[in-house]
């Protein structure tokens, strides 16, 4: 089987439509609400072929190394460039800035998973797969969402503002339990390497 089949492709496309991503958060002030709803559109658009190209890899048996590998890739980075950008006062949507500490929690979610995936694998010296975890994936929706609504903030009623702060709490609450889940998990694997190695030389 190619590597490049079409959930690859899709996989591919959305990381290539991270660029108009970036230009569109970066202009989100000076091309108004125009500029802002296209930026959202882009941003579902790019969240639906995240579905799509995990539905059609199940569906058509059409699994890959380097695919299990650039999909998280490019959700990453669509979240970490999305997040940064709408809370740095510069680009943030004026008077609808994602607070400074939203980043913080959604980049270390990130840096610490992949930091706990190296000293494990340094310590006990196997190759191992980091297999999604169910609040691995609900963190990753509920990041794709509290995006979606900051950018749709200021088309929402008065009464409706809480919606974007509920989802900015929520995805920050669910990345922190995402992370200790997955540094106990890490960790479980480490120390039954550890022990069976244990009783291998005794």
């Amino acid at each position: 089987m190619s590597w490049i089949n079409w959930p690859n492709r899709i996989t591919i496309a959305r990381t290539v439509l991270i660029a108009p991503l970036v230009i569109g958060l970066l202009n989100l002030n000076d091309w108004g609400d125009a500029g802002r709803r296209a930026t959202l559109v882009l941003w579902l658009l790019m969240g639906f072929s995240d579905a799509l190209d995990g539905f059609l890899a199940r569906r058509l048996h059409e699994v890959t190394v380097i695919g299990k590998f650039l999909d998280p890739l490019s959700d990453k980075l669509m979240v970490t460039v999305s997040v940064i950008l709408l809370a740095f006062p510069a680009t943030a949507i004026a008077g609808h800035k994602l607070p400074n500490w939203v980043p913080v929690v959604t980049i270390g979610k990130d840096l610490i998973i992949a930091i706990g995936y190296a000293l494990v694998q340094i310590s006990t010296g196997q190759q191992f797969t980091i297999r999604p975890r169910p609040l691995g994936k609900a963190s990753t929706l509920l990041e794709w969402l509290m995006v979606a609504a900051v950018l749709a903030w200021p088309d929402m009623p008065s009464g409706w503002n809480w919606v974007a702060v509920a989802c900015w709490w929520l995805a920050s609450t669910v990345a922190v339990a995402a992370t200790v889940d997955y540094v106990v998990v890490g960790n479980r694997f480490a120390a039954t390497h550890h022990k069976t190695a244990a009783r291998g030389r005794t």
